[in-house]
């Protein structure tokens, strides 16, 4: 069966650094310039291309197959694919020059190279050396503290259309030679380009660090740079068995506050189209968002449902954030502004939907047992609680997302943490609410949805 005129198989395996592959021989570039000129001449529903592990020819990559034919390309360079569009896939006449046309010598060094690299995991394995992915776990967070401190100074808005590390580290207040060191590493984790002494932003720190692009996500990153600090407490906070930090008394400062907020609203706006499909908004003309941070999901159920009115319940301090989010998207007509205390505040009634989301990791099993049972007391008869949270799988060793993130409340809330869902079944059968249900989404999130 060929659903395809051309299936397209391309090498884009990651090795560790020095060791020959695809990856490194620039394989990424290929398949992005494969794909544009598929996508320019109309031939995207003709040619599917697969990324796939290593084909064996380590040595002599960027390494492509295309079946129906089997024919081997090695030393493909960026420029060499329109060639391949055009006469391979376009007229039928593989590239001579690009193929490998000795199917034994083909063979030979394809084996060749498998033993080589058996025989090199099997020393390592005897030497007792660490495998290079767990290596690499335990090492990342240096590439990670790297990129937060380019967020933090605002390199790439520095770096702007272009610069030297001098020009950089003036506009930033910083050291020259240090700067120079960061903007090198910048390069080699692909963030910004260097030719001769220049710097430049690539498109992608171009488009989500720079300052003045639309889809700048610094401000909303802020937020994980601000975690820095609380994670480097974990180790403590295993042992003491809370946030050290919170016990400190260390909070947010408005600028915190503003990052984490933005952090929410990002989050918040890509999933909250899975929500909405997820519950349906037939006959709900009422709806609470408890703690509902920015807005972002009082904005998307506004503009998914025009008869819809919403009640927003949150922190005066974040109101004031709320309320501009909520003002650009053109909702705030049918949008309530309560401040309010969700730890212990009634909520009123006559609503057909309750929802709290990102809400209950901030809590202890009582306080969202009472948080649960007043939300209830709000709803009207037949009206539906939504839970959005990370929700863990009952031994709560994964998904991985949510337990990771059950150590961001170890290190930021006094009980704080991430549950199952048989967790959130009890409390909200407790509370009074009929059959719970597990709704999985796509991503690290899910829902409990129950109703009154």
């Amino acid at each position: 069966m060929e659903p395809f005129r051309h299936h397209v198989f391309i090498c884009d395996q990651k090795k560790p650094e020095g060791v020959p592959g695809c990856c490194a021989r620039g394989s990424q570039k290929v398949i992005d310039m494969l794909r544009r000129e598929l996508g320019a001449r109309g031939l995207m529903n003709d040619v599917q291309v697969t990324t796939c592990g290593s084909l064996g020819l380590c040595e002599s990559g960027p390494n492509m197959i295309v079946y129906p034919e089997g024919i081997w390309y090695s030393c493909v360079q960026p420029e060499d694919v329109r060639e391949i569009v055009e006469s391979h896939f376009q007229n039928g006449k593989p590239v001579s020059r690009l193929a490998r046309g000795n199917a034994e010598e083909l063979k030979a060094e394809i084996t060749q190279n498998r033993d080589r690299y058996m025989a090199s995991v099997k020393a390592k394995d005897a030497a007792g050396v660490l495998p290079d992915e767990l290596n690499n776990s335990i090492r990342g967070f240096q590439e990670s503290r790297a990129i937060l401190t380019a967020l933090e100074l605002d390199i790439f808005t520095a770096v702007g259309n272009g610069g030297t590390a001098a020009q950089v580290a003036q506009k930033i207040g910083s050291h020259v030679r240090a700067t120079e060191m960061l903007l090198n590493v910048l390069v080699s984790v692909e963030l910004l380009k260097k030719s001769g002494e220049m710097y430049v932003n690539t498109a992608t720190s171009s488009r989500y660090f720079r300052e003045g692009s639309p889809d700048n996500q610094r401000l909303a990153l802020m937020h994980t740079v601000h975690l820095w600090d609380r994670w480097s407490t974990l180790t403590q906070c295993v042992r003491e068995g809370t946030s050290v930090a919170r016990r400190a008394g260390v909070t947010r400062d408005e600028a915190a506050t503003r990052a984490f907020i933005a952090a929410m609203h990002r989050n918040a706006r890509e999933r909250a189209p899975l929500v909405i499909r997820a519950v349906g908004l037939e006959r709900v003309n009422r709806m609470i968002d408890l703690g509902g941070g920015s807005g972002a999901y009082t904005i998307a159920f506004a503009q998914a449902n025009p008869a819809l009115r919403v009640d927003l319940l949150d922190v005066p301090e974040v109101l004031e954030l709320t309320t501009g989010y909520v003002r650009a998207a053109a909702v705030a007509d049918r949008v309530k502004f309560i401040p309010g205390d969700l730890r212990t505040d009634k909520f009123g009634n006559g609503y057909d939907l309750g929802l709290l989301s990102a809400i209950c990791h901030m809590f202890g099993p009582d306080e969202n047992k009472d948080l649960i049972r007043r939300a209830y007391d709000a709803l009207n008869e037949g009206g539906r609680l939504i839970i959005q949270e990370f929700i863990l799988e009952p031994d709560k060793t994964g998904p991985r997302s949510a337990a990771l993130f059950a150590l961001n409340m170890l290190v930021g809330t006094e009980k704080g943490n991430t549950y199952s869902s048989e967790e959130y079944a009890e409390w909200m059968r407790a509370a009074g609410f009929r059959k719970a249900q597990h709704v999985r989404l796509p991503g690290p999130s899910g829902l409990m949805i129950a109703r009154k």
